[in-house]
């Protein structure tokens, strides 16, 4: 493969050059096949060997331009002026077969000027979580980063306890974030904002550039895309777990799984991360923490949206304030999907909410309810196996009535609806405790095999498969995973 690096071309004071820090016994757990092709990379006159050593860093590709990516960002509520790659080094991009410029990164790679006393360094466990996790996003249909290959480094990583070492090759549509505007807004350079924000509309968001207002269109653009992307989270019971600035970014993607997980028994208090005391960004508070950073988006760009200080903060306000909309217009169209219903009444919100009030007070598992659904909506006695999800079973009973006399009233064939909303709720998700058994397997016996098989499952999420329904069922009392860590 051949690289090139756009990003590379902006200021030296953007990023800092340095190559990734080689690893002593690159060893390959798994390289993407089909993202591979889909990236139109030629890896056949590879073999294991030298696809580690690739994907290690200790070998660079034709083309490459390794950075190291400056950035700031708001961390739980709290600014930190400098952030930056601190154990991910950016090697370069290629086109894919739609003509898309994607990014490869190497993440675990070593030490870089932004490593703040930190080694630079990835433990396998969080490797194979963002693996499993991004590649299972992108199966469900969530925008987000993926994962290209896994490879452990042969050497250890001090954290609690020592830990096998590993890097991942991510790919994404580009790594600026938020955190990358505000790094150079918090240092008054607002030329440097301005390159920026150029490079973001050329690469990203190509129709703002015919706009009135480049940076103005920018924003909304980012908006509406961000809107549509934390939607899409929610109907799929995902808790991103660190909703912090430089975590959000500026292309729409889901990016930096550290400790996400998936939701089972429904709540919308829900919090997983060890390092999220105060619930900041518990499930239901996603939405209201996304439309606060993009309010620090449009901060970074008030210079450049109106010379008069008071207009410009009125134009970014507006903008931002249209995220609320943009966000419960996808999220109740997704959900009228999940629930079979075709056309849209003012009664929907309503029932909607109604049977997540049921769920809540009955600890119903999310994903299974709405897979369930599926049966339901073309047979009541499928609703036998909603009955047991829910402590009152009575609670399902008068929701489903009303849900019944709303399906009604849609003109399309039963066997229509159930096909649509199969493909609107999984069967599959990187349940929690799956995910922590397929780590442990790994880290502890070295045995990958569970890790492969999740993986195959999660890749058809949507289907029914014959020989894994255990991966579709819900965790016993004490296979409960409550708390969830980012180890970095």
């Amino acid at each position: 493969m051949v690289l090139s690096n756009s990003y590379a071309r902006l200021p030296e004071h953007f990023f800092a050059r340095l190559e990734p820090v080689p690893v002593a016994r690159p060893r390959l757990i798994q390289l993407n096949q089909g993202l591979a092709a889909q990236l139109g990379l030629e890896l056949s006159g590879l073999d294991a060997d030298g696809a580690a050593a690739l994907f290690a860093g200790n070998r660079l590709p034709p083309g490459a331009e390794p950075i190291a990516m400056a950035y700031a960002g708001h961390q739980f509520g709290h600014f930190v002026p400098q952030l930056g790659d601190g154990r991910a080094i950016l090697l370069g991009e290629v086109r894919d077969l739609d003509g898309v410029r994607r990014d490869l990164q190497l993440k675990g790679s070593g030490r870089t000027p932004f490593s703040r006393n930190g080694d630079g360094r990835a433990p396998m466990g969080p490797v194979l979580r963002e693996y499993l996790v991004s590649e299972a996003m992108h199966a469900l249909g969530v925008a987000a980063t993926r994962a290209l290959a896994a490879v452990a480094s042969g050497e250890s990583v001090h954290r609690v306890q020592r830990l096998p070492g590993a890097i991942l090759t991510r790919v994404a549509a580009s790594h600026v974030r938020v955190g990358t505007f505000q790094y150079f807004a918090a240092r008054g350079d607002v030329d440097a904002t301005r390159r920026l924000a150029d490079y973001v509309i050329e690469r990203h968001y190509p129709d703002c550039r015919a706009a009135r207002s480049p940076y103005l269109a920018l924003l909304r653009a980012a908006t509406a895309r961000q809107s549509r992307l934390i939607a899409s989270w929610m109907h799929v019971g995902f808790v991103h777990g660190v909703m912090n600035t430089d975590n959000m970014s500026i292309a729409g993607e889901t990016i930096d799984f550290g400790p996400c997980a998936f939701m089972d028994a429904y709540d919308p208090a829900t919090v997983f991360s060890s390092i999220d005391t105060f619930g900041r960004y518990a499930y239901a508070s996603q939405p209201l923490i996304a439309q606060w950073n993009l309010a620090r988006f449009a901060e970074t760009l008030l210079p450049l949206l109106d010379p008069v200080p008071a207009r410009a903060a009125e134009l970014a306000e507006e903008a931002v304030a249209g995220f609320a909309a943009g966000f419960a217009e996808h999220w109740l169209a997704g959900m009228r999907t999940k629930l079979g219903l075709f056309s849209a009444e003012s009664g929907d919100l309503a029932l909607v909410r109604q049977l997540f009030d049921a769920m809540q007070r009955n600890r119903a598992d999310f994903t299974l309810t709405f897979r369930r659904l599926c049966d339901a909506a073309v047979n009541e006695q499928a609703d036998a196996d909603l009955h047991v999800l829910f402590a009152n079973p009575s609670e399902y009973a008068d929701w489903a009535a009303t849900w019944r006399s709303r399906l009604a009233r849609e003109p399309r064939a039963p066997e229509v609806r159930t096909e649509r909303m199969r493909r609107a709720n999984p069967a599959f998700i990187p349940r929690n405790h799956r995910v922590e058994q397929v780590i442990q397997a790994a880290v502890e016996r070295e045995d990958f095999g569970p890790f492969v098989e999740l993986l195959l499952v999660l890749s058809r999420p949507y289907e029914d498969q014959a020989g894994f329904e255990a991966y579709a069922e819900a965790p016993q009392a004490d296979e409960r995973v409550l708390r969830t860590f980012c180890g970095t």
